[in-house]
């Protein structure tokens, strides 16, 4: 047996460290660390194991809205413009000028869009010079007219006298043949010159010369005032006939005009563009079917005819009455209720909707309100409405 396993070994061990201290005291610090970190919710725990537990009930108020659905009849629909118009050119065009935009506010007659009028301002040119030439050409008739009636006024004169030489002639005549009858009597008492005699006689048969002269100055006069009364017809016809041109002229201007100003769109009434359907540069057409033109410049609405339109079952139409007042709310402003008043009941129903539609306008105009705005009326059932605005 070897015994010197069991020897017990004399040399001395080598010192351990003491770092037994140290840890404990790193302990201590993570501990007090973790209780600074943590204190906060250390501090509600041991608060609420303290304090006895309460269950809070949160208490609901309905708005304005839903109180009135609630006491009274309801329905939904949409802010409409009873003036809503789609501006477009009576003629297919261009556009080259657009002066509006999407809540552009405009008047009556105001032009919003301008076709391409080149062409529509050379015919008004053209048919402004014939009325002129037209016109020029009246004048000029007129002013014959004037000469001939002048002219026919001298000629009636000339025929006055005329006729008054002719009744002289027929007078000296009626004197010559009265002294011729005289002197023969004289002669046949043997009185008298024979020379007398003849010159009596000279003189009666100038006399009768003179009424032949002066009948033939007569008629000649009359020829001439026949013919200047010609000439008077003539040239008044000739005016007639310039005045119908000029008629004719300034119906083709006004046509010409009304081709030009069919080149302006212009607004039918005052209200704010809510769409702008075309830009400078596309073509417009009345007719539009699709393509590469458009039907529409521009929609007009006016703001001041904005009201409600609701659909209501046709079974609970008996409780509203036009003129009855109701309550408008906006989706958008749900808390917001606006005054209004039934203005139209259709007077058919829909027949797949089984309702009847109904309008309802504002006793005010907000500026919230806005076209397609979603909303809900409440009519008045004699119940108690809330405040409006």
């Amino acid at each position: 047996m070897d015994l010197s396993k069991l020897q017990i070994d004399r040399e001395p061990t080598a010192p351990r460290r003491r770092s037994r201290p140290l840890g404990r005291w790193v302990l201590l610090a993570l501990v007090a660390l973790g209780i600074f970190w943590f204190r906060a919710p250390l501090q509600r725990f041991f608060v609420e194991a303290r304090l006895p537990k309460v269950q809070v009930v949160e208490a609901y108020k309905p708005d304005a809205r839903t109180q009135s659905m609630a006491s009274g009849l309801s329905a939904g629909g949409y802010v409409i413009a009873r003036k809503r118009a789609a501006l477009s050119s009576d003629v297919p065009g261009r556009i080259v000028e657009m002066n509006v935009r999407e809540g552009s506010a405009v008047e009556e007659g105001q032009v919003v869009a301008r076709l391409a009028h080149s062409e529509q301002e050379a015919r008004l040119a053209v048919a402004q010079a014939n009325v002129a030439s037209a016109r020029a050409a009246v004048d000029s008739a007129r002013a014959r007219q004037a000469s001939a009636e002048l002219f026919l006024a001298s000629l009636a004169s000339e025929i006055e006298r005329a006729q008054a030489d002719l009744e002289n002639a027929r007078a000296q005549s009626t004197w010559s043949q009265s002294e011729l009858e005289r002197y023969r009597r004289l002669r046949e008492q043997n009185l008298g010159t024979a020379s007398i005699m003849d010159e009596r006689v000279r003189s009666q048969q100038s006399a009768l010369a003179g009424i032949e002269s002066a009948e033939a100055g007569v008629r000649s006069a009359q020829a001439a005032l026949e013919r200047g009364r010609a000439d008077v017809d003539s040239a008044r016809f000739a005016v007639t006939e310039a005045e119908a041109f000029v008629a004719q002229c300034e119906a083709q201007r006004e046509e010409a005009d009304a081709a030009l100003e069919k080149t302006f769109v212009r607004a039918p009434f005052a209200g704010v563009v809510v769409l702008k359907d075309a830009e400078v540069g596309e073509v417009v057409s009345p007719n539009s079917q699709g393509g590469n033109s458009r039907g529409a410049v521009a929609t007009l609405v006016d703001f001041r005819s904005l009201e409600a339109q609701v659909e209501l079952p046709e079974v609970r139409i008996a409780g509203v009455t036009v003129g009855a007042p109701a309550v408008l709310y906006l989706d958008a402003f749900p808390d917001v209720a606006l005054a209004g008043r039934v203005d139209r009941i259709w007077p058919t129903a829909n027949r797949q909707k089984a309702t009847v539609e109904v309008r309802v306008t504002f006793d005010e105009l907000d500026a919230r309100v806005r076209p397609e705005m979603g909303l809900r009326v409440v009519f008045s059932t004699g119940e108690k409405q809330p405040a409006t605005e």
